[in-house]
């Protein structure tokens, strides 16, 4: 399958790139240089923006937060130490000392608090907790007081969450830049500085040690824990041809590649200089996602014929084709959770849904318009979910528009809430780390807000967000697992988004490399030390 998928996608691929061509960097004597090839290119730079993977990842390199999850899931204090009253209402983060932005200037609880603000407006744990939030306040320069109007139990873990919209903290006047408007500058206080004179969008991102930064004590766990850096320069370089990459990665011209096609595993896996393993041991959903405001998916009944033309097997089989890295899996907040449940999933586990998928199809008024779904070309791990869904709609009887184009531009198209004949889009596909699909206040995608700060695609279910209210204000895990099994029935009948599926993706670097970190919000390169 994967072959065949490889020769039938092979219009959307970008030319091999010799890698002499890519201008990869020389090394000043005595300076220790990281380079990587990561899942997509960088374009987008605003962390708060976006979900996109990749500026998550840009975002660790040069901000960093008041709290982080350790690898027991546990809160630990990052930037601020923490007190709880005992009423439960007000939450009091005092900011450690040494803690300065990238210009010099030194972070004050003001900074953070305008941080917090901005955040809260664009991240699902955000929104939630807002809702909560009687006042928050920077009580003097070090100390931001959060009170709260009724006790929530998800604070600490909405301000120490790891993955996707992360609360970073920036400088305040970084930070009032409105939350639907990219940040202009990059700076932050995190380990490493953004070389802005150095950054070309989608070919090349530098980040060098911040010499100023003051590491925690602590050793490093996921997010938390001492950022310390061993490397004087980290350089992402754009090599969109995985096989140009892969060659590069064995002669050692880049160090680190973090997602090499799952059917060149076995080759880098039996290279003595190359280490193979995925990072994220929790794992990833891929989903597929309906645009709510326009037909044909603004119809229930063509939603759910789309929902029973899908499967997960021939997704996962083209995705990843080793089982051994995937798992069928209906569970929205993921398989082997304490909130796992099957309800509503059985067409997608089981192959059972194509009959009554064209009937429904042929029920519900479709009238033949090309449905316009998004391929990008560029990222190993979304190839195949747009072709497989391609191939199961038309047999349904969909006509579909499968349009070429590479992950960032979907990342910014995604976002445009225009008809889809002039630049907007019925579908696209994604992939959720475990991390922020967990539960129903985590997940974005569950969200039923529609355009009033709802995730894209831009669903609209007041009694979906009646129940993530209740799920919020639930202290019993026995209720809470009745009321996400409740949410899960609800996202299958109204087709809120399509899970496909839960894999692991491992990552390749050379062995010179030591110091690798593991977890949700991965690779991070502080702790990495290289030998020469």
């Amino acid at each position: 399958m994967l072959h065949v998928l490889r020769s039938r996608f092979s219009k959307f691929a970008f030319p091999a790139i010799a890698i002499s061509a890519l201008a990869l960097p020389a090394q000043a004597a005595g300076t220790k240089t990281i380079t990587a090839v990561m899942h997509s290119d960088l374009r987008v730079t605003d962390p708060i923006v976006t979900t996109a993977y990749i500026t998550r990842d840009h975002g660790y390199m040069v901000y960093d937060t008041l709290l982080a999850t350790d690898s027991n899931f546990k809160i630990q204090p990052q930037m601020a130490e923490y007190k709880v009253s005992d009423d439960k209402l007000t939450y009091t983060f005092t900011l450690r000392d040494g803690l300065k932005w990238h210009d010099g200037a030194p972070v004050t609880a003001e900074d953070c608090v305008a941080s917090l603000q901005r955040w809260s407006k664009r991240d699902g744990m955000g929104q939630k907790l807002w809702n909560f939030v009687a006042s928050i306040e920077a009580t003097d320069a070090k100390t931001i007081t959060l009170k709260l109007k009724e006790p929530y139990g998800l604070v600490l873990e909405s301000i120490g969450k790891p993955s996707s919209v992360v609360p970073f903290m920036m400088p305040k006047r970084i930070a009032e830049t409105p939350a639907d408007k990219a940040i202009s500058e990059q700076i932050g206080s995190g380990p490493f500085r953004f070389v802005a004179a150095e950054f070309q969008p989608g070919v090349k991102a530098v980040y060098e040690k911040n010499k100023d930064y003051v590491p925690r004590k602590e050793p490093p766990s996921w997010a938390s824990g001492g950022k310390v850096v061993k490397v004087d320069r980290v350089e992402w370089i754009t090599m969109a041809d995985a096989q140009t990459a892969v060659n590069a990665l064995q002669s050692g011209d880049i160090d680190f590649m973090e997602n090499p096609s799952f059917d060149i595993l076995p080759v880098l896996a039996g290279n003595k200089d190359i280490h193979v393993e995925p990072l994220d041991k929790l794992g990833f959903q891929t989903v597929g996602r309906m645009n709510f405001l326009y037909p044909p998916f603004d119809n229930i009944k063509v939603r759910r014929a789309a929902l029973l033309a899908m499967n997960q097997q021939d997704v996962l089989d083209a995705l990843v084709g080793n089982p051994q890295y995937y798992k069928l899996c209906g569970a929205i907040f993921m398989c082997n959770t304490p909130l796992a449940t099957e309800v509503g999933a059985d067409s997608l586990l089981k192959k059972s849904g194509m009959a009554e998928a064209k009937k429904l199809l042929a029920e519900s008024g479709y009238d033949g318009t090309p449905i316009v779904i998004m391929a990008p070309g560029d990222v190993v791990t979304l190839k195949a979910q747009p072709i497989v869904a391609a191939q199961l709609l038309r047999e349904a009887g969909f006509k579909v528009d499968l349009q070429a184009t590479d992950w960032q531009t979907v990342v910014t198209r995604r976002a445009s809430q225009k008809p889809p004949k002039e630049g907007g889009w019925n579908m696209f596909f994604t992939n959720w780390a475990a991390a922020d699909v967990v539960n129903p206040i985590a997940s974005l995608p569950v969200s039923g807000k529609g355009k009033d700060g709802g995730w894209f695609g831009w669903p609209e279910d007041a009694k979906l967000e009646q129940m993530r209210d209740a799920y919020a204000r639930s202290t019993s895990p026995e209720e809470q697992k009745k009321i996400a099994a409740e949410i899960q029935a609800r996202v299958y009948e109204q087709v809120i988004y399509i899970p496909l599926g839960q894999y692991t993706a491992p990552s390749a670097w050379r062995k010179s490399l030591t110091g690798v970190l593991d977890g949700p919000a991965t690779p991070v390169f502080w702790n990495i030390d290289k030998s020469e």
